[in-house]
């Protein structure tokens, strides 16, 4: 390594780095990302964020001192090259492997991941509450938030900014914006307002001049203006000073020396700090540049080739398998409408984009905005589909209670990501959605268990006069071939899959794949519950007065999940029957594969088979029991 990477291979921590010369940042920079390109073209990960930020990354951590100073970095995603300058750099190619380094930001990996993250927009609250918390102290830590131009849509980071500059708090907040829109802004002259906004005489001036002007409102009126309306023709600031930011940029990203000046004059200035810095995604890789949003997140691939391997896809995926029922079912109703919180590719509406565009909204980052626009939508009487990742749906429950359901509005959430999703761990897992909503009144709730169930309980949850929820996993279903028809299903009612004796599977989505082969193998009764709200009562009862015992399996936490639904209803009943949950521990994934994971949480059909045999024993040795959670 040494050969290839003469001054990385000397740096194992920030203090190390930290006694380079500058002049040799921009050496240290070139080798970083090319050890980023090699690492995660062989172990895959999120690639063209962090590319654009390398510069930033040994920037920072040149200029201030790690970990006492913290950065706390929006969502992770651009985190790369800070894993591999902070003792990570020689297990870097496990990352979002089992066993291996997070794909995120992790408190207990590093203490240099100062806040564990996932999800965007909230680094400016994190690092304003340890800002406060420094303060309190008496402690002169300097904290830094990283925030993306994505991640800036989310409400929660300007509801930290206004917050922040109200009490005059000592953070600094980096807008890394890669919108390639504002790139003619960048260039020598951006660059030297950008130190010059940043020196102190400027800053002393400006709190000098509110102070010798203060007593005479008109004349510090005037004057204000006048800065506004010289830096409005300059720099896009204002918005940020209005919030009580010092506004400094628009900076080049790339600019090694740049960065660096404008960073120690910063760590010398009082009061919240804003630098608006701009960056080129995939910065140092031609396909990335080219494609930002197909190098986001990529598998193993030949970085010496011009594009990303291709295979060929033998049946769709869940994902497809929505995008096509969207467009379809737009072209027979005009009244629909689709919304994504800024994840256009991730949840399948890119065709329908394209074909529907006046109907078609991405809000950005922004999930309670969505759904509270999806309320309004169907206010006026038109049919909103708000195609969310579960994980992503947990940070607009508020409004899908107060603004949906108590409504009892027609909007339908098309749920993408539930269960176990893998490699990008807990942050990710989309596995309370059965709990948080089967409580919800007037929801409907509905889990296919294979592709073309999963189109007709997307139509069947269209047509509902009130809320209604299609959850489905990543990736790809058993490969039942998909109907071009459309059929509305009844409403709370599951079906038996195969009879059998002594024992029924109730199985809920894609478990009814997993528990097929065991309900063979066993001799049992399967049923495709199809609903987790309304529940099957009536396909309950004659279960319990058929079977021994029952089994119910579900890819979601069993705490209060699909299991408890079955629980209640005999409970109700006063029907007592041993029943087995078989679901997901009172605890949060490990990241790895899907299959591993699986088989950790022993949701795979082996470890089903045992754990119902072993059930079943403890029941004919007279160790009968009316319920077990796992």
């Amino acid at each position: 390594m040494a050969e290839q990477y003469p001054l990385l291979d000397l740096i194992n921590y920030p203090h190390e780095l930290r006694e380079l010369p500058r002049e040799n940042l921009t050496q240290l920079a070139n080798e970083l990302r090319a050890f980023l390109i090699e690492s995660v073209s062989q172990s895959g990960g999120h690639f063209s964020a962090g590319l654009g930020t390398v510069e930033l990354t040994v920037a920072l951590h040149s200029v201030f001192n790690t970990p006492q100073d913290k950065l706390i970095w929006d969502v992770g995603h651009q985190a790369y090259p800070h894993k591999i300058l902070t003792g990570r750099k020689d297990s870097i190619q496990t990352i979002r492997r089992r066993d291996g380094i997070s794909a995120f930001p992790k408190r207990s990996e590093s203490e240099y991941d100062c806040f564990g993250v996932g999800h965007s927009s909230t680094s400016i609250s994190a690092a304003l509450g340890m800002a406060i918390a420094a303060k309190l102290d008496n402690s002169e830590d300097r904290m830094v938030a990283i925030i993306g131009d994505g991640g800036m849509t989310g409400g929660m980071a300007f509801e930290a900014l206004n917050h922040a500059g109200a009490i005059d708090a000592n953070i600094l907040v980096i807008l890394n914006d890669n919108d390639m829109s504002i790139s003619p802004n960048v260039g020598a002259m951006s660059n030297y307002l950008a130190k010059i906004l940043s020196s102190k005489l400027y800053s002393d001036m400006k709190r000098g001049s509110k102070k010798v002007l203060g007593a005479v409102p008109p004349v510090w009126e005037l004057a204000k203006r006048t800065e506004e309306h010289l830096k409005g023709m300059i720099v896009p600031g204002v918005l940020f000073e209005e919030l009580g930011f010092n506004y400094i940029g628009p900076l080049d990203g790339h600019d090694m020396d740049a960065l660096v000046s404008t960073l120690q004059n910063i760590q010398k200035l009082e009061g919240p700090q804003f630098l608006h810095i701009v960056t080129q995604k995939g910065k140092g890789y031609l396909p990335a540049e080219n494609d930002p949003t197909a190098y986001h997140g990529v598998s193993s691939f030949d970085p010496e080739l011009d594009e990303l391997p291709k295979s060929e896809p033998t049946k769709p995926t869940y994902t497809q398998v929505f995008g096509q029922w969207l467009c379809d079912m737009a072209e027979v109703e005009p009244k629909l409408l689709g919304i994504t919180p800024a994840m256009r590719e991730g949840s399948g509406l890119f065709d329908f984009s394209q074909k529907f565009p006046e109907r078609y909204f991405d809000v950005g980052i922004a999930e309670q905005h969505a759904v509270t626009l999806a309320a309004g939508m169907a206010c006026q009487d038109y049919k909103p589909v708000v195609a969310i990742y579960s994980t992503f749906l947990q940070r607009a429950y508020d409004q899908l209670i107060h603004d949906v359901s108590i409504q009892n509005l027609p909007v339908l959430f098309a749920i993408d990501r539930a269960g176990i999703v893998g490699p990008d761990g807990p942050t990710h897992a989309g596995i309370f959605d059965y709990s948080f909503m089967r409580c919800l009144p007037n929801m409907v709730l509905m889990a296919p268990s294979d592709e073309n169930e999963c189109r007709q309980m997307l139509y069947t949850g269209f047509l509902c006069d009130g809320p209604a929820a299609v959850r489905y996993p990543r990736g790809f279903g058993p490969g039942v071939k998909v109907s071009s028809e459309m059929t509305a299903l009844p409403i709370g009612k599951g079906r038996i899959v195969r009879e059998g004796k002594k024992f029924a599977i109730l199985a809920f989505g894609c478990m009814v794949g997993e528990a097929t082969d065991v309900a063979e193998r066993l001799n049992a009764t399967l049923v495709d519950m199809r609903f987790v709200k309304p529940i099957d009562e009536a396909l309950i009862k004659q279960m319990s007065d058929q079977h021994q015992f029952i089994i119910t399996i579900e890819e979601n936490s069993t705490m209060a999940g699909a299991g408890s639904a079955v629980n209640e209803y005999l409970l109700q009943q006063q029907i007592s029957l041993p029943v087995l949950n078989i679901g997901l521990p009172d605890e949060y994934p490990i990241q790895g594969s899907r299959e591993e994971v699986f088989i950790d949480c022993q949701l795979d059909s082996a470890s089903i088979e045992a754990r119902i045999k072993q059930f079943s024993s403890s029941i004919t040795s007279g160790k009968k029991q009316t319920r077990l959670v796992s």
